[in-house]
């Protein structure tokens, strides 16, 4: 049984103090819930409500083309349908259903566009709780979330840490790092800097393309790892049945037209058609604010609260989220006491891996939730991640819809 609906939670004022009078939220559900069987899935940067594949999904669901998780969530898969009543709304501030800069503004009849207020990682946690009350759920069984999604599940821990009975948070962290915040800051300047950016009005105008796919190239390096970006392109060239529309500068011509611009540039091309330029800036402010620390005196102490139990799954060949950031978090689990178990997955795939390895991810997910962590709490790193049975593994990518 599955859904895909909207509904309107009326008046919504966001943490900056700032309010709209209608929060629109775009949801997808998968399964039947039973009371106790919850599972709420929060979506990366650029994701959707569209989790997993839907029998009557036809061609593109919520903006996206196909499931990003579809490998992970559904029947008989390691977040099981049949079993657990799966939720995974679209953020505010995206452009997926949910309200954002894209949106009209009922006020003024026009798009809001960066009249739009400032959305942080603590606004899509209580847009989601009011969502859950509105379906009738309460208490989750858990709350999933990879990379920015992440960062939700962990508010929920801080600002709900009685409504949820395990969370697991996957190739995610505290906060940020400086490296990442920087190569944000670029991404958000190439969208600004575009003449069609237009202070952020360009609704009905042309729209800063350029910029946006920029923005998107430097997210595709930062999700990939040297060693998948020298197996995927290596120094080759991209041939000469590769056509561009135009040089990208005045020696190109001289020079090859390499496997690595092909894949960016078809990449961004993409990225353009399917998501709005504003959510770009608004969904990376949120996420480059988030610190699982502010309010409290240490991350410790922002989940000294949560009684239930956390998984925090890590990558060792991701730069964007690293092992050593999600080991600094199972850390301060520890010092509060709260029940953690680190699994660190071995992977060159960079910050995707947690996408397109789906046979890796599976497996721990599905025992969190069938059994907890059942003495699974790992305290040292230097031990063996656990051994588990592998799904059919598929290439598909949130990062390259």
């Amino acid at each position: 049984m599955t859904t895909r609906d909207a509904v309107d939670l009326g008046e919504f004022q966001f943490l900056s103090g700032e309010s709209i009078p209608s929060l629109e939220m775009a949801y997808e559900t998968y399964g039947e819930f039973d009371g106790s069987n919850a599972v709420l899935i929060c979506h990366a940067l650029t994701g959707s409500a569209h989790v997993a594949r839907r029998p009557d999904a036809g061609g593109e669901t919520a903006g996206q083309a196909r499931a990003w998780w579809g490998d992970v969530v559904g029947p008989g898969k390691a977040i099981d349908t049949t079993e657990y009543y799966v939720v995974c709304a679209n953020v505010p501030g995206s452009c997926y259903g949910t309200t954002g800069p894209a949106s009209t503004d009922p006020e003024t009849g026009e798009p809001y566009g960066t009249a739009f207020p400032p959305v942080t990682v603590g606004d899509w946690t209580r847009a989601q709780r009011e969502l859950l009350d509105a379906l009738g759920v309460g208490r989750l069984h858990a709350v999933v979330g990879g990379s920015v999604g992440g960062m939700n599940v962990l508010d929920w821990l801080r600002r709900y840490p009685d409504d949820v009975e395990r969370a697991a948070a996957v190739a995610a962290a505290a906060r940020l790092d400086p490296q990442c915040l920087a190569l944000d800051t670029v991404a958000r300047r190439a969208i600004t800097s575009d003449p069609n950016w237009n202070g952020g009005h360009y609704y009905g105008g042309p729209e800063p393309e350029d910029g946006l796919a920029r923005a998107r190239q430097i997210g595709h390096i930062m999700y990939l790892s040297k060693a998948s970006m020298s197996r995927k392109f290596g120094r080759r060239s991209a041939g000469r049945e590769t056509v561009r529309e135009e040089p990208p500068d005045p020696a190109a011509a001289f020079f090859p037209y390499r496997e690595v611009e092909s894949y960016l540039d078809y990449q961004a091309e993409k990225f353009t058609d399917r998501f709005d330029a504003n959510s770009y800036l608004y969904m990376t402010r949120a996420m480059d604010d988030f610190d699982l620390s502010a309010g409290y005196e240490s991350d410790a102490d922002a989940l000294a609260a949560f009684e239930g139990e956390l998984l925090v799954l890590s990558f060792t060949g991701d730069w964007h989220f690293t092992v050593e950031q999600s080991e600094a978090l199972a850390d301060a689990c520890r010092d509060a006491g709260v029940d953690v178990a680190h699994h660190v997955v071995e992977s060159d795939h960079g910050h995707d891996a947690f996408l397109v390895e789906p046979e890796k991810v599976g497996p721990p997910l599905s025992d969190l939730l069938a059994t907890g962590l059942d003495g699974r709490s790992i305290t040292d790193t230097d031990e063996e991640p656990v051994e588990t049975e592998s799904f059919a593994p598929v290439h598909t990518s949130l990062f390259s819809e």
